[in-house]
């Protein structure tokens, strides 16, 4: 089975590269809604990041409130850390064992894990090949604005606690520019879906 990462930045495209690459038959994992999972009541890092947090980050159903987490880890370097130190071991073990079970019965197949931070905490070495969406820094904002509803200020802010995608396509064994319109960027991504099924792993 061949190990794929795909990674990008604030709304570079990532996720809409995923969606074709599933599509065309790759088993797709998605770091981000692992994360959901184990913050949900009974989920793995439930229990620690509220002992680290508080019960303030809670809503009213029990469930921790993500906006209300997420504002008390940003601009915080070390809060943030503490919070990755409890949510991301419990995603990669998932994310392990899922590669695992799909490799048991698609020895042949392609098992791609979508997920921001690859290669800022080295998991990207994890992966026999390593895809990096690509766009404008300028449509980042745009698109960031449009699908969160933040202000430019908020998404300017969340965009330079990033890796630069230049310095993460550098990584890259394959780079996929999303600026332009859809169809292209569907276009690539079948032309590297294509390189990927040419390789043995």
């Amino acid at each position: 089975m061949l190990r794929v990462g795909l990674t990008g930045g604030l709304a570079s495209g990532k996720s809409l590269i995923g969606r074709e690459l599933e599509r065309l038959g790759c088993f797709v994992i998605r770091a981000d809604e692992l994360g959901h999972q184990v913050l949900e009541p009974g989920g793995e890092a439930f229990e620690g990041v509220l002992a680290e947090f508080g019960r303030d980050i809670l809503k009213e159903d029990g469930r921790i409130d993500r906006r209300r987490l997420a504002a008390e880890v940003f601009d915080k370097p070390e809060r943030l850390a503490a919070l990755n130190r409890l949510v991301h071991p419990p995603v990669i073990r998932r994310e392990r064992r899922m590669m695992e079970e799909y490799a048991a019965s698609r020895p042949d197949g392609i098992a791609v894990v979508e997920a921001a931070i690859l290669v800022e905490t080295e998991s990207d070495k994890n992966f026999d090949r390593l895809i990096v969406a690509v766009c404008g820094e300028e449509q980042q904002l745009e698109r960031a604005m449009k699908r969160d509803g933040s202000t430019r200020e908020e998404a300017l802010a969340r965009l330079r606690r990033q890796m630069p995608l230049s310095e993460k396509a550098r990584r890259a064994h394959f780079v996929i520019d999303t600026s332009g319109p859809v169809e292209n960027t569907l276009e690539q991504t079948q032309k590297v879906h294509q390189a990927l099924r040419s390789i043995n792993p």
